[in-house]
């Protein structure tokens, strides 16, 4: 007997089979999507609790945003930075003015803003601050995640992201993240910035303690450092707030953003600082091909206008309460613990039943998406266009596979 292959499992065995596997992800193969939802080569709905690590929080093909797209499609999509096209400035004055920043600097992926952020932290360190040449560092926290190029992973505490990689580039302290005390022990009169993310996404959603990142902000405004927060995942209303900073009233001296600014569309990210900061850049110093294209200036210009209205932010907020409490209810059924804030949450399962990884394919199976990390932790984070019984039917979903 002949035994047909579904078209799932076809279009998996041909991803094994023509590509490096730098990734593992689930055997879920998508066609099409819209809002919360994914449907799969062979017509399977999947409600989509991933929302592509923040960079959906509008869900899939918004159609604001699809008819930004469409139209500068139809117009104008890239002339590299060699000229000014007619998106450009109108993009960076409303991403700066929703930063509160003077000025903005777009390139493309996250990792490259937080390149971006390294080089002009440097740069302001010598130009600005007086530190001897080549003798800048930056501190950072461990369990963190902003990226995967050479210099990125070269102060990566995850040895997945770093080993075998060297040799590293030097220039960065490792202080453990959420602790105030050692971070002032690390600094000196080297130091340039702080680079940290204000939630923890790859280690699991994890949120700093109360008065951390103020004591952060006082601690580089007393010793003429900058404050570097990497929104990239946390930021642009996932958290319930436009940036997760703004949840203890800080404001950090760059923004690092990404993901969600692209609107699920086209890669976009930007660092946004004040002139005194950014300033330190001349011509040739710095710049992309693709960065601040016309198209993405198009579709990352609604996602500001989106955020403008507040109303993602309620929604997670809102929406947030309700995913928190309902997982928090399987606390002691087969969860340990829950972190996050807004439509963003970290959950460790108990060893004992299984991995992250058997929960997100157990989940599959049931039609929501989720993605481990770290052993039993998965974590959650629905586009913001999520509805309270979807929410709910996840929840569901999740109690019935700890069962």
């Amino acid at each position: 007997m002949i035994v047909e292959r579904t078209r799932t499992q076809a279009a998996v065995g041909d991803a094994e089979r023509w590509t490096a596997h730098n990734y593992h992800p689930l055997p879920v193969v998508v066609a099409q999507a819209e809002g919360a939802w994914v449907t799969d080569v062979d017509g399977r709905r999947y409600l989509d609790c991933l929302a592509g690590y923040s960079a959906l929080n509008f869900g899939h093909r918004h159609p604001t945003l699809i008819a930004a797209a469409h139209a500068q499609l139809d117009r104008l999509t890239l002339t590299s930075r060699a000229f000014i096209h007619d998106q450009f400035a109108t993009f960076c004055r409303e991403l700066a003015e929703l930063c509160g920043k003077d000025l903005v600097l777009p390139m493309n992926t996250g990792a490259e803003a937080v390149e971006t952020a390294i080089k002009v932290a440097r740069k302001w360190g010598y130009q600005v601050k007086g530190v001897p040449d080549g003798q800048a560092t930056i501190i950072v926290a461990d369990g963190n995640f902003h990226g995967r190029t050479t210099t990125i992973v070269s102060f990566s505490t995850d040895p997945d992201a770093r080993d075998d990689f060297g040799p590293y580039t030097p220039g960065f302290k490792i202080v453990p993240y959420g602790d105030l005390a050692a971070l002032a022990d690390a600094v000196d009169d080297t130091t340039v910035a702080v680079l940290i993310e204000p939630i923890q996404g790859e280690q699991g959603v994890v949120v700093p303690p109360p008065g951390y990142l103020p004591g952060v902000r006082d601690l580089c405004t007393q010793r003429d450092m900058l404050f570097i927060a990497d929104e990239i995942q946390s930021g642009l209303g996932r958290t319930g707030e436009t940036f997760a900073c703004d949840h203890e009233g800080v404001r950090p001296d760059m923004y690092v953003l990404g993901k969600a600014l692209g609107g699920g569309i086209v890669p976009v990210s930007t660092v946004a600082a004040d002139r005194s900061v950014l300033g330190v850049l001349r011509p040739g110093q710095h710049g992309s091909t693709f960065g601040g294209n016309p198209l993405a200036c198009a579709v990352a210009t609604e996602v500001v206008r989106l955020l403008r209205t507040g109303e993602f932010q309620r929604r997670s907020a809102e929406l947030g309460v309700r995913l928190h409490a309902g997982l928090r209810s399987l606390v002691g059924e087969g969860l340990v613990a829950v972190r996050g804030r807004g439509l963003w949450a970290g959950v460790d399962i108990d060893p004992a039943l299984m991995t992250g990884r058997q929960a997100c394919e157990r989940l599959a199976e049931r039609g929501v998406l989720a993605k481990d990390t770290h052993g039993s932790t998965i974590r959650l984070a629905p586009p913001l266009v999520i509805e309270a019984a979807e929410i709910d039917h996840a929840i569901a979903q999740l109690a019935a596979v700890l069962r």
